[in-house]
C-alpha cells in the first residue's frame, strides 16, 4: 500500500522531529566540552587514571548513585497509592533506574519513560502515574531551591565571582530594566495567561481526555494522602543527601581536590544542580562547566578541575546504562501485567 502525500510528509516531520530531540542536546554538550577541552592534554588526564587517583572511594560515591535512584523508586511507589495504585517496589525502582538511561538518549524523556515501564509490567494508569511524577519534581525543585537560596547567600562573594568568570552580570542585566519595563512584561504575562485560561475554557476536549487530564491531577495531588508523610520526607531528604554524597565522596579520589571542605562540596554541587537542568545527556557539557569553573574559584588548578570533572562525570555516566541493563533483565523474567 502506498503512502499519501500527507502521510508521508506526517512520516517525515515526526522522524525529523525525533532525530533533532537526540542530535541537537547531544550537538549542545559535544560543543561546550569541545570549547573547554580544545587545548585539554589529555596525557595528564591518563597519568591520573592510573597514577594520580584513589578507585576506592571513586566506587564508594557510586553506592550513593545507585541508594539515590533506589529511593527515588520507593518514594514513588508511595504516591501511587492513594490512587488505588499498587506496583511492586521493585518494578519502580527497576523503572527509575531504565528512566534515567533513556535520558541519555533524549533528555528529558525519562519521565514518559518509567511511567511506561510501571504501565506495562504492572499495569498501573500512565496519566496518574505522570501525575505522581509531575508532584515530585515540584517537591525537588522547592527542596533545591531552598538549598540554593541558602547557599547563596552563604556563599555570596564566591558565586559573584562565578558570575564574573561565566560573563554573568546580573545586576547590570537588572539595571537595564526601567520601571516601564517591568510593567510591560508583567503585562505581557498576565495577557498570556488570560489568553490561555480563555482558551482552555472554550476548548471542546474529548471525552478519553478529559479523563486523561482528570488522572494527572489527581496523581499531581496524590501527596496530600500520602499515609506515611514522614517516611516520604525522609525518601525526599535521602535522594538529595545521596546525589550530594555521590558527588562530594569524589573529592577523596584526587590529591588535587580532597583537601576541599564540606562547604565546597555544596556550593559547587548548588551550582553544578542548576546547571544540570540544560537539556544536554546527563548534563553533559554545562555540568563540566559549572563544576570546573567553581573549582577554580576555589584554587584548585584549571588542568587538575578539567581532569576531575571529565573521570567523575564519564564514571557516573557509565554507571547509568549498568543499572539499566539490570532492571531489563530482571524485568524480562517476569510476566506483563
Amino acid at each position: 500500500m502506498r503512502c499519501k502525500g500527507s502521510d508521508y510528509r506526517t512520516i517525515m516531520q515526526t522522524t525529523v522531529k525525533k532525530t533533532l530531540n537526540v542530535l541537537l542536546p547531544l550537538a549542545l554538550g559535544a560543543a561546550i566540552l569541545w570549547w573547554m577541552y580544545k587545548e585539554f592534554d589529555f596525557r595528564q588526564m591518563a597519568d591520573t587514571l592510573h597514577h594520580g587517583m584513589n578507585w576506592g572511594w571513586m566506587a564508594f560515591s557510586l553506592v550513593f548513585g545507585i541508594l539515590a535512584q533506589v529511593f527515588r523508586g520507593l518514594r514513588w511507589r508511595q504516591t501511587l497509592d492513594p490512587l488505588g495504585e499498587h506496583p511492586r517496589r521493585s518494578t519502580c525502582i527497576h523503572a527509575v533506574f531504565i528512566s534515567y538511561a533513556a535520558s541519555l538518549l533524549i533528555p528529558r524523556i525519562g519521565e514518559v519513560t518509567r511511567c511506561g515501564v510501571l504501565n506495562r509490567y504492572e499495569g498501573t494508569s500512565f496519566s496518574k502515574a505522570i501525575g505522581t511524577v509531575i508532584t515530585e519534581r515540584i517537591i525537588d525543585s522547592l527542596l533545591l531551591l531552598t538549598v540554593i537560596v541558602i547557599v547563596a547567600f552563604s556563599q555570596l562573594s564566591v558565586l559573584n565571582d562565578f558570575f564574573q568568570h561565566t560573563g554573568t552580570d546580573f545586576t547590570d542585566l537588572l539595571h537595564r530594566f526601567t520601571t516601564m519595563g517591568y510593567v510591560v512584561t508583567f503585562v505581557c504575562l498576565l495577557v498570556t495567561a488570560v489568553f490561555l485560561w480563555f482558551l482552555l475554557r472554550r476548548f471542546r476536549i474529548s471525552t478519553n481526555l478529559r479523563k486523561m487530564l482528570a488522572d494527572i491531577k489527581a496523581g499531581i495531588l496524590s501527596l496530600r494522602n500520602v499515609q506515611n508523610k514522614a517516611l516520604f520526607t525522609f525518601y525526599t531528604l535521602a535522594i538529595w543527601v545521596s546525589y550530594f554524597l555521590l558527588f562530594y565522596i569524589t573529592f577523596y579520589s584526587f590529591p588535587f581536590t580532597q583537601h576541599l571542605g564540606l562547604h565546597v562540596g555544596i556550593v559547587t554541587f548548588s551550582v553544578c544542580s542548576i546547571a544540570s537542568v540544560a537539556p544536554t545527556p546527563n548534563g553533559m557539557g554545562p555540568f563540566h562547566f559549572a563544576v570546573k569553573t567553581m573549582l577554580v574559584l576555589y584554587g584548585v588548578a584549571a588542568t587538575s578541575a578539567e581532569t576531575f570533572v571529565l573521570i567523575v562525570h564519564a564514571v557516573q555516566t557509565a554507571l547509568i546504562p549498568l543499572l539499566a541493563v539490570y532492571s531489563l533483565i530482571c524485568l524480562s523474567l517476569r510476566k506483563r501485567a
